[in-house]
């Protein structure tokens, strides 16, 4: 069944790191040239956009970046920032750029907000240093108890979805009402596309999961991470250099732990991180959930990429953010 650029819907593929997103991703791509329709991938994870950081952050390697064309990887210094915000406008016009072409985009990428920041109305309000240096000064000089009652008067709904003791989330959403003389929980991610798109999750049991997570900590090893560390060392600015697992390699270099303890540092909390990925793509009610272990995984998942094209899915869809109250007030506190 062929389908034309006017309904032809985004796919996004997202799940936990190392559920196999990147395969899935190109497996789908390859299979829908076989039906006639061009596919290319657009790369979701915040620190795949960032150049010489390959094995840490499992980047799609050679072959398979010339198997199916990549695009928003390698695209910035480690010594330079990118924020959900930039991502956004990076992300939307790609999106353009290859639906324009008649390109399908097939996003794959285990940052759940970057991810929804591609396709969803997430807006992302600016930052103003006066406001922000006045509202620390004030949480110093009153408590941060006083800066959380101003927010209960000025919006109660983002209030009592916020830490009373979390200063720094309190003060930007104080920034934000300041900023745009609107709600701060105005500004928060909504369970609604604007641009078509179909999601597809990749679940499996947590032990698989896990499993998965000790193997690809051994693979970086063996590809030589903390040579790869080591070399950009000298690069990575404030944000490349919170990408899990580099400051685990920096603390061997630097003595603090052995290599042994390194890694298995970076292994826990990848399976930490896995689980809150989870709870994160778990809330979304529109997500369409896999077996990522399914001998037919591929064929599922085309089904679904054909239901959605189809229209199937459109009304629940529309009123999945009627039914979903989105509690994502701290996910976009500092963006």
């Amino acid at each position: 069944m062929e389908t034309n650029g006017s309904n032809a819907r985004v796919v996004s593929t997202i799940g936990p790191t190392a559920s196999g997103k990147t395969g899935l991703g190109i497996a789908l791509a390859q299979q829908l040239a076989g039906r006639g329709q061009h596919a290319e991938i657009v790369n979701a994870d915040a620190y795949q956009m960032y150049r010489y950081m390959d094995i840490g952050t499992a980047k799609a390697s050679a072959e398979e970046q010339a198997a199916v064309p990549h695009h928003l990887l390698d695209i910035i210094d480690p010594g330079e920032t990118m924020t959900v915000a930039r991502f956004q406008k990076l992300a939307r016009q790609e999106i353009s750029d290859l639906q324009g072409g008649g390109v399908r985009p097939i996003l794959v990428g285990g940052s759940g907000l970057y991810a929804r920041a591609a396709i969803d109305d997430i807006s992302f309000p600016g930052t103003d240093s006066a406001v922000r240096s006045q509202l620390e000064q004030r949480a110093e000089s009153e408590g941060a108890g006083a800066l959380y009652d101003e927010l209960k008067r000025k919006d109660p709904q983002a209030a009592e979805r916020m830490d009373p003791h979390n200063a720094r989330r309190t003060i930007r959403a104080l920034e934000v009402i300041e900023i745009t003389g609107r709600p701060y929980s105005a500004s928060l991610p909504r369970y609604r596309y604007v641009i078509p798109s179909v999601q597809i999750g990749l679940d499996l049991p947590r032990e698989e999961l896990d499993r998965r997570i000790d193997i690809r900590t051994a693979q970086m090893r063996e590809q030589g991470f903390v040579d790869e560390v080591r070399h950009i060392r000298p690069l990575l600015g404030v944000t490349a250099s919170r990408a899990l697992g580099y400051a685990q390699i920096e603390a061997y270099l630097d003595g603090n732990m052995s290599e042994d303890e390194a890694f298995a540092d970076i292994a826990q909390k990848t399976k930490r991180l896995a689980r809150k990925q989870m709870g994160w793509f778990g809330r979304d009610p529109r997500i369409h959930w896999l077996d990522a272990l399914d001998d037919d995984l591929v064929d599922k998942a085309l089904d679904v990429v054909t239901c959605a094209d189809a229209g199937d899915y459109d009304e629940a869809d529309t009123h999945a953010d009627e039914r979903h109250v989105t509690h994502h007030l701290g996910d976009i506190a500092t963006q």
